[in-house]
């Protein structure tokens, strides 16, 4: 599966762009749902994912009545085609599924499926692979699985694999990932500015969220589902001076945040993020620039990507990149505030 954090993240916020790509169930009701369903967010500890809404069925889950997951359908083939080949190798549980096979079983050519998902996701069906095998590597690790152990789970056969590609991986070593939070306080507080309630988090080694959303309560249950297995302890006093300078960042009052940080990044994503630390303070780039910027031609979806999952907000000014046409595009924490964060920095 992938990670659960980001998939959480997703629902948290009703985020379209994962329609069709999971659904979640929610043991206390036993009912499963779309990604947008409007009903109430239930407690991310009683939140378990499946790629298919088939597979929340066969263990146990009725659909949702409101958003009726078991009728989603598209009346897109290529659409269709991509979704089934995620659901495909999703359930290989960490097997490597040849890209003949996958062609083979959607009924296309290698070529053909290889450009649709590109086009579609921004990646290839092996890096759609790789991103699952993380996703359950990820998992297993914050359950208390050994590293080996973990590692067979997720299909990588072996510990010594993860330790050798831990860095593109996890970030960080297994070992540091598996007890990052654990048995560490991570202290928050809650700011509102004139685009919503900002959330600020830190670790003892520097800020390691910053979200914003109309919702202060769903802001905290979205830190618990990220550092479930930390204390989290509401503070003003040891994080104003990263407050002040975040929501003066947003008031058009102060420079660009400068916080140490402490998040977990791909080798990809930290290239992204440190590009868009580049962008001058009322200037954008687009998101082919952007690729273009880290050597990665082409990568334009995948930089998409890396924005859309940057857990700082405005400290990482992903707010800054914009669609090839100039228009503002996506942003995690809504489009409308993108536009208000562009207009007053351009101010």
């Amino acid at each position: 599966m992938l990670d659960e954090s980001a998939l959480w993240r997703a629902v948290a916020e009703r985020d379209a762009r994962w329609e069709g790509m999971f659904v979640y169930a929610v043991s206390s009701t036993r009912v499963y749902c779309r990604p947008t369903c409007p009903s109430r967010r239930p407690r991310p500890d009683r939140v378990t994912f499946f790629a298919r809404a088939e597979d929340a069925a066969s263990a146990g889950f009725r659909p949702c009545k409101r958003c009726r997951p078991d009728t989603a359908s598209t009346s897109d083939p290529a659409i269709k085609r991509v979704r089934e080949t995620c659901s495909r190798i999703a359930r290989s549980n960490g097997t490597r599924v040849p890209l003949a096979l996958l062609a083979k079983a959607a009924g296309t050519g290698e070529q053909q499926l290889l450009r649709t998902f590109k086009r579609i996701l921004g990646i290839s069906p092996r890096e759609y692979a790789d991103a699952c095998r993380a996703g359950s590597l990820k998992s297993a690790l914050r359950s208390g699985n050994g590293v080996a152990d973990a590692a067979f789970a997720a299909g990588y056969g072996s510990g010594s694999r993860v330790y050798e590609r831990a860095a593109s991986i996890l970030g960080m070593t297994p070992a540091r990932y598996a007890a990052r939070a654990k048995g560490e306080t991570v202290k928050y507080t809650i700011a509102t500015t004139s685009i919503g309630h900002v959330l600020v988090a830190a670790t003892p080694r520097g800020i390691c969220s910053v979200a914003i959303g109309s919702d202060a309560a769903a802001l905290q249950r979205g830190l618990r589902a990220e550092f479930s297995e930390a204390a989290l302890e509401r503070t003003d006093g040891s994080l104003s001076s990263a407050v002040n300078a975040i929501v003066g960042s947003i008031e058009g009052k102060a420079p660009d945040p400068r916080l140490p940080l402490d998040v977990r990044a791909t080798a990809f994503q930290t290239r992204v993020w440190r590009e868009l630390q580049r962008i001058p303070r009322g200037r954008t780039r687009s998101y082919d620039e952007i690729a273009r910027r880290i050597g990665r031609p082409g990568a334009a979806r995948a930089v998409a990507r890396a924005c859309a999952s940057n857990p700082v907000a405005l400290v990482i000014p992903c707010h800054r990149v914009v669609r090839a046409d100039g228009t503002s595009g996506g942003y995690r924490w809504g489009a409308g505030r993108k536009e208000s964060l562009l207009a007053t920095e351009r101010a």
